[in-house]
């Protein structure tokens, strides 16, 4: 099978998906105005919808996940001032800096088991406001899904325990819910529910949603003001994007309650390659290998594709292109490699 071959299967990333035929009609018939005035029917009917399903007052429309995260985070917290994430989260390790490079923002981190919230680990790091000497923490940021903890959930419990300290603590939360659909399929939790836990929060609509373009920053009618005026200073405003915004509420509408399909195609790819499906959350899988760039161009060379993101670990996406012949197909070469090549290590 090479990679000319129509029956190759592409598991780099949710982001791959291309919009179906019905998506496309969505696209084609989508009423437009000028979103930079505020004039878009289409923009406007998705922001409304997104930030009632979340519970909050108002959301904006961006163009990318990066940018809604960044945008969000600076509502929150001002130039000097630092933010707490994970190590490993998407706003510290895949963002190139942007939140420093824009917003004159720093960070410091803790190390959770696959991404997971360590309240002592944050209890300890936590910096009060203690005047012009040292940097102030004002807000905690959590991934969830955590995309390089291999889409693994942040516990219910354990976000209401951190939101509870930051009330105490009198900062602010960010949630970075590029995958909080899948978060919300998988556990049955609410997106109004985890809405609440958080003051701003970045959801995504191009990931397991397939929809091609589009993210939102969902908050207070105030952060969106301030939200939008950034968002043109940073070259992000757009004039007749209902043609895309059209394609996030088609997304809306079919494509979250299938995720529950990516979830057991997940699992299915972890059993062939000696994870134990049970660690699979969502539509991640991490593998670990001796030698992932390896293994990687091994199942290339037989037409499925998946990435490096270590030189030890492999990361295999699942997503709406992937049906479970297609997962069947990519397990048996996976589970053909794994065993020629013996089990994770």
């Amino acid at each position: 099978m090479s990679l000319g071959d129509r029956s190759r299967v592409d598991l780099r990333s949710d982001t791959l998906t291309r919009p179906t035929e019905s998506m496309r009609a969505a696209m084609a018939r989508a009423e437009v105005g000028d979103d930079v005035y505020g004039e878009d029917p289409t923009v406007r009917r998705l922001q409304e919808q997104v930030a009632a399903l979340f519970g909050h007052e108002a959301a904006l429309f961006t163009p990318t996940g990066s940018m809604a995260n960044v945008l969000a985070v600076r509502t929150l917290v001002g130039p000097g001032q630092e933010v707490l994430c994970e190590s490993s989260a998407h706003i510290a390790r895949a963002e190139l800096g942007a939140h420093a490079a824009y917003s004159g923002i720093t960070m410091r981190t803790w190390t959770g088991d696959r991404g997971a919230i360590d309240q002592p680990m944050i209890e300890r790091i936590f910096a009060p406001d203690m005047g012009p000497f040292f940097v102030p923490t004002t807000a905690i940021s959590v991934e969830n899904t955590h995309n390089f903890g291999g889409g693994s959930i942040q516990p219910l419990a354990d976000l209401r325990a951190l939101r509870a300290f930051a009330d105490e603590r009198g900062v602010a939360i960010h949630l970075d819910g590029a995958r909080i659909w899948n978060a919300h399929v998988a556990t049955g939790t609410s997106l109004a529910d985890y809405g609440r836990l958080a003051d701003v929060l970045a959801v995504c609509l191009s990931k397991g949603l397939g929809a091609p373009v589009g993210s939102l920053v969902v908050g207070s009618q105030a952060a969106i003001d301030e939200t939008r005026t950034w968002r043109k200073r940073m070259g992000g405003g757009m004039r007749q994007v209902g043609i895309l915004a059209a394609a996030g509420l088609h997304a809306l509408e079919h494509h979250v309650e299938r995720l529950a399909e990516d979830h057991a195609h997940a699992r299915l790819l972890a059993e062939a390659c000696g994870v134990d499906p049970a660690t699979v959350d969502t539509n991640i899988v991490v593998v670990p290998r001796a030698d992932a760039p390896g293994f990687v161009r091994q199942a290339a060379e037989q037409g499925v594709l998946v990435s490096a993101v270590g030189p030890t670990a492999v990361r295999i996406v699942t997503h709406l292109d992937v049906d479970t012949a297609a997962a069947q197909r990519a397990a048996a070469v996976l589970a053909d490699l794994t065993a020629g090549s013996g089990r994770p290590t």
